[in-house]
């Protein structure tokens, strides 16, 4: 198909296992838009296809399954055209919000191998996935309040239903966590040693496939639960914090929260670096981030992938998200310039708009996908 996804059927009967890898290791497998598009178009073909009865999609390499979108491209178009529209950055999201979407109302089994690195986009294809394996190695991420972006691609759906306020925390702290925190905040499903892969994919390629889809995803649930996992998980992070995680996180104000994190002083080494990792972040980004969360707690999946669309749209005409990539991946001074000292400073009137429809945006039509 192309020399970054690359695809096979895996099984020798009626109906084959879809495998797609994404294969571009030295980026950490980040997509790009001929990526985004070449995933869509296969998972339509193969949705309609009676010979697939379940997809495969896994990252090339040993360091990550997907590190997210290509973010300088990103900037390189938010620059091009200050204040929008932005026409490569605005066509991506759009693009990569249909796949995603395709991939949350899927009607055929899709697991995912979370193995090593699973940041942004690449963690909106992941959480969006029916079976979501992680391993000893995955280390999750949503780094985005460091590059004045927010947690997209359907974060604000699955961010919402974690435990506490893990979601809207990991959301404003850009904390990594492991596979045994993935698997309590529901991101992951099942937990494997990476050298399993090879064995699942031919458990699969036996199973007696059914017509029906409900039927396959529960044969895909018996096989994933029939391997025993080839290691121990990693320690937890997140479960043993979560009643500090919900004290610093209580509440409608993101400036008391903040302070809550700043005066911190605990010997948890995992819940200090995510007090960094908010302190030297973008305050206009937590703010979004903050209402983001707020606005859609009670969406549906498709008014989600619309709101984070607008926000989205808007935040790449505005300088602060290419001002967060230059610092953290242009130049790498990680001293970034932000327009606000902190989140008392950012007014009212320039959140707002944010959250407004963006003139000339890029049409999203979720239910066709592609």
């Amino acid at each position: 198909m192309s020399a970054d996804v690359a695809v096979e059927h895996i099984g020798e009967g009626s109906r084959q296992i879809g495998r797609l890898t994404l294969d571009a290791p030295k980026t950490l497998n980040s997509l790009t838009m001929d990526m985004v598009d070449l995933l869509a178009a296969q998972l339509l073909a193969w949705r309609d296809d009676e010979g697939i009865a379940a997809v495969f999609i896994e990252g090339a390499g040993e360091k990550a399954f997907c590190a997210g979108g290509d973010v300088q491209a990103l900037r390189n178009s938010s620059l091009a055209s200050p204040g929008g529209p932005c026409e490569y950055a605005e066509k991506f999201f759009a693009r990569e919000y249909r796949m995603n979407y395709l991939l949350h109302t899927y009607p055929k089994p899709i697991i995912c191998w979370g193995h090593g690195v699973v940041m942004g986009g690449g963690l909106g294809v992941l959480a969006a996935c029916s079976h979501r394996v992680v391993s000893e190695r995955t280390r999750i991420g949503m780094p985005e309040v460091t590059i004045a972006l927010f947690p997209d691609v359907g974060g604000s759906w699955f961010l919402n239903r974690m435990p506490g306020h893990v979601g809207r925390f990991l959301a404003l702290t850009a904390a990594n966590i492991n596979a045994t925190d993935a698997l309590f905040c529901g991101l992951g499903s099942h937990f494997l040693g990476n050298d399993q892969r090879e064995a699942v994919l031919a458990s699969l390629a036996r199973q007696n496939w059914r017509n029906d889809g409900a039927d396959n995803h529960e044969l895909v649930n018996q096989c994933l639960a029939a391997i025993p996992a080839s290691m121990e998980q990693p320690p937890a992070q997140v479960e043993p914090a979560l009643a500090t995680i919900n004290t610093l996180m209580a509440g409608d104000d993101l400036a008391i929260i903040v302070d809550r994190v700043a005066a911190y002083e605990g010997d948890n080494a995992w819940l200090a670096k995510a007090k960094a990792g908010l302190l030297h972040g973008s305050s206009l980004a937590a703010c979004w981030i903050f209402q983001q969360l707020n606005d859609t707690k009670n969406a549906s999946l498709e008014q989600v992938f619309q709101s984070e669309l607008r926000l989205g749209t808007n935040i790449l005409r505005y300088p602060e998200f290419a001002e967060g990539v230059r610092a953290l991946l242009v130049d790498k001074d990680r001293n970034p310039r932000w327009a606000f000292p902190d989140v008392r400073a950012v007014p009212e009137s320039l959140l707002a708009q944010f959250f407004e429809e963006p003139t000339e945006a890029a049409v999203l039509n979720l239910p066709e996908s592609v």
